[in-house]
């Protein structure tokens, strides 16, 4: 049976950013990186060069990922970087934690884990705080389980309602900032509505949220009719060219 690619790992479904020239430090020769390649040697001079813009999307955080990749990411990313950076170790909690909330219900977990790493490729090129952008990524659907278990239905007005508390203990846990806090909350609290918020942290997860789950809201919809809707949904310049490469 063929193994099968998640869409983070997909080379199908990066964009043309993830495959870029880094200029040998010994020779000055360019050499062609994968994001996902942790290091190379120079065709020039044979040095190993670091790639000093590796990453791994969400496979740096999946359970699965020796699996899917043959090798450890973070094992990797690690070496090649000298130790975790801060952001890192926050997102590797972050992760824990939705985990633990959702449990066994993996296609929740990986729907985080793409949004995820969705988030990440929009911050590239929108000015945001990264901070707020990851922790609302990962928690923006944390309410789930709660509405279904306290209203029978995980419709986006229960998520919205139950999921700032989780997301608030989540982070209070983990020792976030309050501000922090405040305006991921704020972000759980509308990211299906988009009710009463319009910071630039709210649209890069807007539009995050909305490349992941394009292929199930609009099956079968005409190229142009779908051009249209890009227009319309997307709040990023980022999120909207990266909709039109994904699914034009």
């Amino acid at each position: 049976m063929a193994k099968t690619i998640c869409p983070g790992q997909d080379t199908r479904f990066w964009q043309p950013e993830d495959i870029f020239d880094i200029p040998c430090s010994q020779c000055g020769h360019a050499i062609e990186f994968f994001k996902d390649e942790a290091r190379r040697r120079c065709p020039g001079c044979g040095t190993r060069v670091q790639n000093p813009r590796l990453s791994f999307g969400c496979a740096q955080w999946c359970e699965h990922a020796l699996e899917c990749l043959g090798y450890d990411p973070k094992e990797m990313a690690d070496e090649a970087s000298g130790g975790a950076s801060e952001e890192v170790t926050l997102v590797d909690r972050l992760v824990e934690a939705v985990k633990t909330e959702f449990g066994p219900d993996r296609k929740r977990i990986t729907h985080a884990l793409a949004v995820l790493d969705r988030a990440r490729g929009i911050l590239r090129k929108e000015d945001a705080n990264p901070r707020v952008v990851l922790a609302a990524a990962l928690l923006h659907d944390i309410g789930i389980k709660e509405a279904e278990r306290v209203h029978g239905s995980s419709a986006p007005t229960y998520q919205e309602m139950e999921g700032p508390p989780i997301a608030k203990r989540i982070m209070k846990e983990l020792g976030l900032d309050g501000d922090t806090i405040d305006h991921v909350c704020r972000i759980v609290g509308s990211h299906h509505s988009a009710r009463d918020i319009d910071t630039s942290e709210f649209r890069v997860i807007w539009d995050s949220d909305w490349l992941v789950n394009m292929p199930d809201e609009f099956p079968g919809v005409d190229r142009d009719r779908l051009a249209e809707r890009i227009e319309k949904i997307f709040k990023t310049g980022a999120g909207r060219e990266m909709a039109r490469e994904l699914y034009l």
